[in-house]
């Protein structure tokens, strides 16, 4: 599967939120991400992540270990996604451990997740704030078979965002673990 996703910055949240709100009522999670990687990072320098994610929301914790592959629309920064839950973290911890990989960086982010159907598809728009660097983002997905239907699914999310307001100005493929590490450098 290919997740693809687009990201923008968000410069009226709360007027964002609201058009969110029209079309799906939205719950707030915390997001605590690990990512892993090789002592020479060999994920990062192919484009790839390892990351477990702990999701605390009102229905508790849930755990989740994923894999995304190289990019295949630079645009958009689009990956094919392999994800799983994870019933003991840090049991995945020290197998990732065990198996050669470290802790290449640790963030969290706090979202607001709104789960809908547009243009035929399921979407997750998700507003984001990453302590860490500051600003709002959304992140807007749906899932695809294969990377033929990533063009259609990607004009389909373009024209949702476009829908909610968001230009295409604001649009951005940076990942939020660059900015992390850019913001952290930056206060040393």
């Amino acid at each position: 599967m290919i997740e693809a996703e687009i990201k923008a910055r968000v410069r009226e949240p709360e007027v964002l939120r609201e058009r969110l709100e029209s079309l799906a009522v939205g719950r707030d999670e915390v997001y605590r991400d690990a990512y892993f990687d090789t002592s020479g990072a060999a994920l990062e320098a192919g484009d790839r992540e390892l990351r477990l994610r702990t999701v605390y929301g009102v229905d508790g914790a849930r755990s989740l270990l994923t894999y995304k592959g190289a990019r295949v629309d630079e645009s958009s920064g689009s990956k094919p996604e392999f994800e799983t839950s994870v019933g003991h973290p840090e049991a995945v911890r020290a197998l990732l451990g065990g198996l050669g990989y470290v802790e290449a960086i640790a963030f969290e982010k706090h979202c607001r997740n709104y789960e809908f159907a547009a243009r035929g598809r399921s979407m997750l728009a998700t507003l984001v704030r990453v302590p860490d660097i500051g600003g709002t983002y959304i992140e807007l997905e749906t899932q695809v078979p294969g990377e033929e239907g990533l063009r259609s699914a990607l004009e389909d999310l373009r024209g949702v965002l476009g829908e909610l307001g968001v230009a295409e100005d604001d649009l951005t493929s940076e990942m939020y673990t660059e900015a992390v590490r850019a913001g952290r450098a930056g206060r040393v």
